[in-house]
């Protein structure tokens, strides 16, 4: 029996070492910790891919996860405050919430998009910070990706000569892979499109793709059939080529718009993990624009 124990320690300590337990909010950033980070970290994604990121239940599975991080990795700008909060309160972890040094907000190292001039809460679900899908611009990963290796270097100086090699092989492969992209999503520049939700801009901005339409009246809003109907009539005078949904909708609205219209109705990943293919934020990508080329034709 002592042999056996002390086979199990030997075991247990040759395990490698993994100095931080981070916390990601959502499935983009676990992936962008575990390319800088690699087997230096224990990597939890509070959501999944095919989940709507703005509607999450504060389970006490997540919250335990939440009281043993050292780095709590999230969006910002209000996508997370249906749930968040809750989360940060009953973890009761001084370490991850809000002006610590554990706790991460991505969206405060890139430029806001549809920031509004006035909140009215009637308008829908706006953010005040502006639009917080930053993750569907790889561009916006460049500075993210250098402030994160930075925390992650704060956080775990033992590694952080590790962080930082990780870091510059990231920026050189994904710096490479924007300039594929680019070139093989030349034909999407100035396509018309509608979307299902104001949930693309950031995408649209990159490819140069121009939004005619949204779906939902208001953000967070379903469409009604009397709502639809005014946005088929809109489409007569304005066609678009296709019309955009993430992949954790309903596939409803847009189907029936594309029924009528007679244009392809695109699901998209939108996240890591949103469909088979996107399994890392390379095929988040690559993804992406298969599909999105498939819809012009």
């Amino acid at each position: 029996m002592k042999r056996l124990s002390l086979l199990l320690l030997a075991w247990a300590l040759a395990l490698p070492a993994q100095a931080l337990n981070i916390f990601a909010c959502e499935p983009e950033w676990a992936a962008l910790a575990q390319e800088l980070a690699g087997d230096k970290t224990s990597i939890y994604s509070a959501t999944v891919g095919t989940q709507d990121p703005h509607r999450v239940e504060a389970r006490p599975s997540l919250i335990a996860k939440a009281r043993r991080a050292d780095l709590r990795i999230c969006t910002g700008a209000e996508l997370e405050v249906g749930w968040l909060p809750v989360v940060l309160r009953e973890s009761a972890n001084p370490a991850i919430q809000p002006g610590q040094l554990g706790a991460f907000e991505a969206a405060a190292y890139v430029t806001m998009m549809d920031v509004p001039t006035r909140l009215d809460r009637s308008e829908g679900d706006v953010h005040p910070g502006g639009n917080p899908h930053i993750q569907l611009d790889p561009r916006n990963y460049l500075p993210i990706a250098q402030a994160l290796a930075q925390r992650l270097a704060q956080l775990d100086p033992v590694n952080a000569a590790s962080y930082q090699q990780r870091h510059a092989s990231f920026h050189q492969n994904w710096l490479a892979a924007i300039a594929r992209w680019e070139k093989q999503a030349a034909p999407l520049k100035g396509q018309p499109i509608a979307v299902q939700h104001k949930g693309f801009p950031y995408l649209e901005n990159w490819l140069g793709m121009k939004e005619i339409v949204a779906l939902e009246p208001k953000p967070g809003m379903e469409p009604s059939a009397a709502h639809l109907a005014t946005v088929l009539g809109k489409l007569q005078t304005q066609p678009v080529r296709m019309v955009l949904r993430a992949a954790y909708q309903s596939p409803r609205p847009s189907e029936w718009l594309a029924e009528r219209a007679h244009i392809p109705s695109v699901e998209l990943p939108f996240t890591v993990g949103g469909d088979g293919v996107a399994k890392d934020l390379y095929g988040l990508f690559d993804d992406t624009l298969t599909r999105l080329l498939a819809g012009l034709k």
